[in-house]
């Protein structure tokens, strides 16, 4: 791949990627810390722009915003996570409950409830609406192991909510309150 068609890749992917990756990075991050991380995921995009898989840019790029928080959460120390949870409590959120776009209480004491493995296995596919396989390659896991453990979760979720899959109409697998695409 030559300079300029990886310019002209770079330039198709970014508007693609642009929103789902800034709302996965909102929802994560403090809003101050958004924007850097934003642009520290499209650097190594554009640095790494010919192993991005082809098709699978999204999901690729969100293994990326994943690890940059990582390193941001590490970098950030004691005295930074804290500042951080006063600006969340500031605006009303608990910082240990992992609200959805729903704003049900329910579901974010249930979210709260499971592992933090769990609740970004969730996330992912309810809020971001990535399939298992997508989900897998942000993980870095196997597409089997993310089906298995999504549906491991969502067990773990439906319990925590206290709901009998047998007897409610949500046992399609979607979470409760969250419309997913292909509803609309």
């Amino acid at each position: 791949m030559t300079d300029r068609e990886a310019s002209a890749r770079f330039e198709r992917i970014y508007p693609l990627v642009r929103d789902p990756l800034a709302r996965y990075l909102a929802r994560r991050a403090a809003p101050d810390a958004v924007e850097d991380l934003f642009a520290e995921v499209m650097t190594v995009a554009w640095r790494r722009i010919r192993e991005i898989p082809q098709g699978d840019e999204l999901p690729w790029l969100y293994g990326v915003a994943r690890r940059v928080l990582a390193n941001h959460r590490r970098a950030s120390g004691r005295f930074g996570r804290l500042l951080e949870r006063i600006a969340i409590i500031e605006r009303g959120i608990d910082p240990g409950v992992a609200l959805g776009p729903s704003g049900d209480p329910e579901l974010a004491a249930a979210m709260a409830g499971l592992s933090a493995a769990d609740a970004e296995l969730l996330r992912l596919w309810a809020w971001e609406e990535l399939a298992p396989r997508e989900i897998a390659q942000v993980l870095g896991i196997t597409p089997n192991a993310a089906s298995i453990r999504l549906h491991r979760a969502k067990g773990r979720l439906r319990e925590a909510l206290e709901i009998d899959p047998r007897k409610e109409p949500q046992a399609t697998g979607h979470l409760p309150g969250v419309e997913r695409k292909e509803a609309r």
